[in-house]
């Protein structure tokens, strides 16, 4: 294995981030709710286990939404002009990261609406 090459692809996904933090709201938006959450987690006082499932909820969604930013350019690449089946599967991918929010804000819900109001 080749250090040089190993280590280059961890440049090129910094750059891939990047590129996507620049580009789309979305990204900078779970970017910002993870902060959000890191920072309630820290004045919760969270468990282990609760932070487990947080930092993946957080890893998913990020990575989830790079992919779904990924594939709407692949798609706009290969299909410059209008084409209903190029809008469905930008439109799926939109759907697969609206699924992991929703899952991921109800997670939230559930690890931090009782410590916040205890019954």
């Amino acid at each position: 294995m080749d250090p040089n090459r190993f280590f280059r692809s961890f440049r090129f996904a910094a750059q891939g981030i990047r590129a996507a933090l620049r580009r789309e709201q979305n990204i900078r938006f779970h970017f910002l709710a993870a902060l959000f959450t890191v920072t309630a987690g820290v004045l919760t006082g969270l468990s282990y286990v609760e932070w487990l499932i947080i930092l993946l909820c957080i890893g998913g969604m990020i990575a989830l939404e790079l992919v779904n930013t990924a594939l709407e350019r692949a798609v706009d690449l290969a299909s410059p002009e209008i084409h209903p089946i190029a809008g469905e599967a930008k439109d799926m991918a939109a759907g697969a990261v609206l699924v992991f929010a929703v899952a991921s804000a109800i997670i939230g819900l559930l690890i931090f609406l009782p410590k916040w109001l205890p019954l």
